[in-house]
């Protein structure tokens, strides 16, 4: 069995589905839909192409760029992942913890 931390941010990108997503996001008390996925799918990209996981604001740009200006504001990504939103997708997406999460 996997240990706390590896559970959550997998080392190899390539093993994250949506089952493991939905998995990560039931241990942290979240249900995920259609939505959440596209927005996860989003961060997975976002990481892909700048080898790191976004913070809020990037995130907020890049989910406006993709699904437009209304989907990418900050209070919608939080209702969807209350808390910490761009550390709740990190973890749902099988990535790291962004930098300037606590």
């Amino acid at each position: 069995m996997m240990d706390a931390k590896k559970r959550q941010h997998l080392e190899l990108l390539a093993n994250w589905n949506e089952q493991k997503a939905k998995k990560f996001a039931s241990s942290i008390g979240l249900e995920l839909c259609s939505r959440h996925t596209e927005i996860l799918i989003i961060a997975r990209n976002f990481y892909n192409e700048y080898g790191f996981s976004p913070s809020m604001r990037p995130l907020c740009k890049a989910v406006s760029l993709k699904l437009g200006s209304e989907h990418g504001r900050s209070i919608v990504l939080n209702q969807l992942f209350p808390g910490s939103p761009a550390k709740n997708i990190a973890i749902c997406a099988g990535l790291p913890k962004p930098k300037n999460c606590l």
